[in-house]
């Protein structure tokens, strides 16, 4: 046994610790009696070799010779809670203090399992009688902190990081507690100055290096965020996490400079998930250079990392999910995680921007309730975020004035949201109404945006303006409502509404979807997208007469003409095809899309979309058309981004997606003289297509049913005179419609909006 424990000895000084571990398991094999000792230090080692497992298997022999050790006890609660086997570690934690009751370590490392469990309350008391017996200790009140600000007791908790940091300047982690709390109360400034007080007590402190450059990213200041790290860069060419921080920064301002970076983070470090996921992140969003590159490498990455999925963060899921959804990676999805726990985990963590994915996962009457309590959640936490900063309201203005209406959106641009809200900039009703835009787009000002500016009030372009800056800053400008048109798309700030900046507030055309927050009053709808089960709606709907979006002049464009005669004529076949983005397909989806186009002879399948240029995606959509027996050579990919309008002319009919219905790609189609196929349902974004249809009075071609989906498809393809009407006649139908007559449009929206300001205003009935 003795040159086992020599050999184990040698093995631990020169830094070799599973050769220790081998020595020390057969000097225990050998004399099992005499092993004590040797037992702690075989547990301590596994622990330290992050073997958890396996070094709580040997605890239990350990114990089961040893039932009285403290320290077994101690160190077999600590890899319990590693195990995250809470009440086990918490049974032997109290073990070992039953056996050295004035030890204090089992106590400390029980407020630790506390935590971890979310048993923050638990875990006060714990920390309260540690720091009574140790008021000097400053990890002790660092931990009391993190307890106290579980359960939301902000002040107590400042106090207590505060108090670490004095008795201990070389805690990073209290350091790091302590601004994460001031930042975490909305006081941005002061969480950066005590980042800055930890530097200067620790230099060039990596962790506190790349905390202040996400708290000056977090105010929205990129600039200066890219202007710190680069400063840094020279110093620290080598630091994974300084290129990381660098290409997170700089993939908001120029993408292909911050997938650099982010490459480089990953090649220092390749085993670091955050470094993987958010290069993957940054690859599925870049549109330059060859898409479908892009897109299959962040694909690949993701692939080889779904064996780490019991680490993914919400963050991970969100990434990852967004990836398989793009290429239609469906069996992984399903890994990832079911409908309910991603959802709950992405709201609960202010993943509003997952919420749109799940949409298309939406299968049930309960799926559409869940989606909307996923919803709700998310709101609530951004409800609670605005009442810790709140705003100063200005007084009321004098009656008898305009209206103040202001519509925020970082899309009125070149872009759907502005090309359909136009009509409304085309016709300010300036008799009535103060217009105000408040807009964070970070690029740059395009001809459509400057149009839009010159016809308001007032165009409040912020891009680097943080949410409760922008909330004073609109709270300011005392609106009398607030429509929000973007949800949170990217360069959006939804949760700006959470502060409730006016009396009356509503979404409208951005999200198909409610937001979640109890200060949107409102949600602009009309007879056909309203849901006719009012619980399918957490706002009050606000009804258009006839549509709740039009086709101004930047949709109505003759600059893509539509080719004479048919498709079928010049082909010789039919073909359907869509331009939906993939995060609408399901496997159902596309089977439905299969069996439609494997019931007529010869026909084929288009898709107009980038990720055509991706090999994944085309292989896992052409697995799901030869399931219900369509060949490859039947279907076609167009590969392309912005330049998809000319290929309508190669397809006879669109067929829609379900349950997530299309939108913008409705109304392209209609205007290129494509007629579309569509599933109704009970939701709101069931239903965009069924009132772009029923306006254009192609209401006859939406079904309640698959079996009814494919049947009207069928009998579309036999109506060739009337696929040869609706190609040469459908633009000028449109413009005779509801969703064509742009200026009777206007009038009705800001009539509705007038009507909805004056109720509000008038005196409420005394009960």
């Amino acid at each position: 046994m003795s040159d086992r424990l020599g050999a184990a000895e040698a093995a631990l000084k020169a830094g070799r610790r599973a050769e220790a571990i081998e020595h020390l398991v057969a000097a225990i094999e050998e004399d099992p009696v005499r092993a004590a000792q040797v037992y702690r230090v075989l547990l301590v080692q596994l622990y330290r070799e992050r073997r958890y497992e396996e070094g709580e298997a040997w605890a239990v022999k350990a114990l089961a010779r040893y039932p009285r050790d403290f320290d077994m006890w101690n160190v077999r609660g600590v890899m319990l809670r590693q195990m995250k086997r809470y009440p086990e570690a918490l049974r032997s934690l109290d073990q070992a203090a039953k056996l050295q009751p004035k030890h204090l370590a089992p106590l400390s490392n029980r407020g630790n399992v506390q935590i971890d469990m979310g048993d923050f309350a638990g875990a006060e008391a714990t920390f309260a009688k540690l720091s009574r017996l140790t008021p000097r200790d400053a990890e002790v009140q660092r931990l009391y902190g993190r307890a106290l600000l579980g359960q939301g007791k902000r002040d107590a908790a400042l106090v207590r990081f505060r108090q670490s940091t004095t008795l201990d300047k070389a805690s990073i982690d209290a350091w790091l507690d302590l601004s994460g709390c001031l930042d975490e109360m909305l006081r941005p400034a002061e969480a950066q100055e005590a980042v800055d007080r930890g530097l200067a007590a620790n230099p060039d402190h990596p962790r506190l290096m790349e905390a202040k450059s996400l708290l000056i990213r977090r105010s929205g200041d990129l600039r200066r965020a890219e202007a710190y790290l680069q400063g840094l860069l020279p110093r620290f060419e080598t630091a994974a996490w300084l290129h990381a921080q660098l290409g997170a920064v700089l993939s908001d301002l120029d993408r292909e400079r911050g997938n650099v970076h982010l490459r480089r983070a990953l090649e220092l470090a390749p085993d670091d998930l955050d470094n993987r996921m958010a290069l993957v992140e940054s690859l599925e969003r870049t549109r330059t250079g060859d898409e479908g590159a892009n897109i299959e490498e962040s694909y690949r990455l993701v692939r080889d990392a779904l064996n780490q999925r019991d680490s993914f963060s919400a963050a991970h899921l969100k990434i990852a999910s967004e990836v398989l959804v793009r290429v239609c990676a469906f069996d992984e999805l399903e890994r990832l995680g079911d409908f309910r726990s991603m959802g709950r985990a992405w709201a609960e963590t202010g993943r509003h921007t997952a919420l749109l994915k799940q949409l298309a996962r939406v299968k049930s009457h309960g799926d559409r309730l869940e989606l909307l309590e996923q919803h709700r959640i998310w709101g609530r936490g951004a409800e609670a975020m605005a009442k810790r900063a709140p705003v100063k309201r200005p007084a009321p203005r004098p009656a008898g004035g305009k209206i103040r209406l202001g519509f925020m959106s970082s899309d009125l641009r070149q872009h759907p949201v502005g090309y359909f809200a136009l009509p409304l900039f085309d016709h300010v009703d300036r008799e009535r109404f103060e217009v105000f835009i408040y807009s964070y787009y970070m690029g740059q000002e395009d001809p459509l945006q400057r149009y839009i500016s010159q016809q308001v009030t007032a165009y409040r372009w912020w891009p680097d303006i943080s949410p409760p800056d922008a909330a004073q800053a609109i709270a300011d400008d005392n609106l009398d409502m607030l429509m929000e048109l973007g949800g949170s798309t990217y360069m959006n700030r939804l949760e700006v509404m959470a502060w409730r900046l006016a009396p009356l507030q509503a979404s409208w055309l951005g999200y198909p979807h409610s937001a979640g927050l109890s200060t949107i009053d409102y949600f602009v709808c009309d007879p056909y997208s309203k849901p006719e089960q009012p619980d399918l709606l957490i706002e009050q709907p606000l009804v258009m007469p006839h549509t709740w979006l039009a086709l101004g002049r930047a949709v109505f464009s003759d600059q893509h003409p539509v080719a004479e005669g048919l498709p079928e004529d010049r082909n010789g076949f039919i073909t359907f095809g869509t331009a939906n983005n993939p995060h609408k397909y399901s496997r159902e989806v596309l089977r439905t899309w299969a069996k439609v186009t494997a019931s007529v002879p010869n026909a084929r399948f288009a898709f107009v979309r980038p990720e055509g240029g991706t090999e994944s995606f085309r292989k896992n959509v052409l697995a799901e058309f030869a399931a219900e027996g369509v060949s490859e050579d039947r279907v076609i990919f167009h590969t392309v981004r912005g330049r998809h309008m000319p290929f309508y002319n190669e397809i006879d009919i669109t067929l829609d997606p379900f349950p997530l219905t299309g939108g913008t790609t409705t109304t392209e189609s209609l205007w290129m003289g494509v007629p579309l196929i569509s599933l109704r349902g009970e939701a709101f974004y069931e239903r965009l297509s069924y009132s772009i249809l029923s306006n254009a009075g192609l209401g006859d071609l939406c079904a309640t049913s698959l079996e009814e989906y494919g049947q009207l498809a069928l009998k579309l393809v036999q109506d060739r005179e009337r696929r040869r009407a609706l190609r040469q006649g459908l633009r000028e139908t449109i413009r005779q419609s509801p969703l064509g007559r742009t200026d009777v449009w206007a009038r009705d929206f800001y009539d509705m909006v007038a009507r909805t300001v004056e109720a509000e205003a008038r005196p409420k009935a005394k009960a």
